[in-house]
């Protein structure tokens, strides 16, 4: 199931997907991540949810102040408020469900000397995926171009990064529309896309407006990895210098975010943790006290209850939902 206005089923979702929803309970907080998943089926069969009543999920991630990923709190740790009206969060469970990846690459000039760095973390976020897991590749400068269909081999992502070459503009807003169109052919429960890209947006036909309102309705997780020029606004367009805001700000919306780099070394680590990120997230499920189906968008904010004695912690999640229509 979709964000969609005109929903039919009884689940709502922030993001949707089979998830084996239960109490899930651990001694202390941790702030070690799981490793790598064998098969993400592994652990036994599928989960088949049955719901009787209206059901929104909101999958959430927690960081500390340090930005390292914070597993193993419990469900009293999290207040959840639909249109700020504070919510009873009645099932609880840590997601790790097969994923749609979607690479997006930036491929424009200024590119350039970045371009073999870029490679490495593309390959470092792909090593972190599960066997059940497909991709796809959509690389862009002046316009977007998808290099690779939806496929269950990463290996022929990275084949054919290892022959891209960087010249004209930079359509990212473009490329992120066309990305998303292209996952909602995906039939996996989680759909996610990573960008990689250095400046802002100076090429593309779709507006910032356009391309906000349909991935507000769409079913995808958005990160970012913005490369960017740690001398400062000297030389850049003004595309250049929104950059970083356009890409955050897309990427907040859907419970992803982005992470600035300005050290080429730190790109490879950096995708390796979005990869970790991706599938260390908390699912938080509740019933609306408002059962009004008029396909109204709801805002959701979720709050951390701060252990004792802990750094202070951040949560990250999808921003809204839309109700079903009648």
């Amino acid at each position: 199931m979709t964000m969609q206005r005109a929903g039919v089923s009884k689940l709502w979702a922030v993001t949707t997907g089979a998830f084996l929803l239960g109490p899930l309970a651990w001694s202390q907080v941790s702030l070690e991540v799981r490793p790598r998943a064998a098969s993400a089926v592994s652990a036994g069969p599928a989960a088949h949810l049955r719901i009787d009543q209206d059901l929104v999920l909101v999958p959430v991630t927690v960081s500390d102040s340090g930005d390292r990923l914070i597993t193993g709190l419990d469900k009293d740790r999290f207040r959840v408020f639909d249109d700020k009206v504070e919510q009873t969060v009645t099932q609880f469970a840590m997601e790790d469900e097969p994923t749609a990846i979607g690479l997006v690459f930036d491929v424009s000039g200024s590119m350039r000397s970045k371009l073999r760095r870029s490679r490495a973390a593309a390959q470092a976020f792909l090593e972190t995926a599960n066997p059940d897991d497909e991709f796809f590749l959509v690389t862009f400068n002046d316009g977007p171009r998808l290099e690779v269909p939806l496929t269950g081999d990463p290996g022929q992502i990275q084949t054919h990064l290892a022959f891209t070459s960087s010249h004209g503009n930079t359509a990212l807003l473009d490329a992120l529309y066309l990305a998303v169109n292209e996952i909602k052919k995906s039939t996996k429960p989680r759909k996610a896309l990573l960008v990689i890209s250095d400046g802002g947006d100076n090429a593309s036909r779709f507006t910032e407006y356009e391309v906000r309102s349909l991935v507000r309705e769409a079913d995808v997780l958005i990160y970012g990895i913005g490369i960017y020029d740690s001398f400062g606004s000297h030389g850049q367009s003004a595309e250049e210098i929104y950059g970083p805001t356009l890409l955050g700000e897309i990427a907040g919306q859907t419970g992803g975010r982005e992470f600035a780099v300005d050290d080429l070394r730190d790109l490879p680590d950096t995708a390796s943790k979005i990869g970790i990120e991706l599938r260390n997230r908390y699912v938080l499920g509740f019933s609306p006290t408002d059962q009004r189906r008029d396909g109204r968008y709801h805002h959701v904010q979720v709050k951390v209850v701060q252990p004792r004695g802990m750094p202070k912690l951040q949560a990250h999640w999808r921003q809204g939902y839309f109700a079903p229509g009648e």
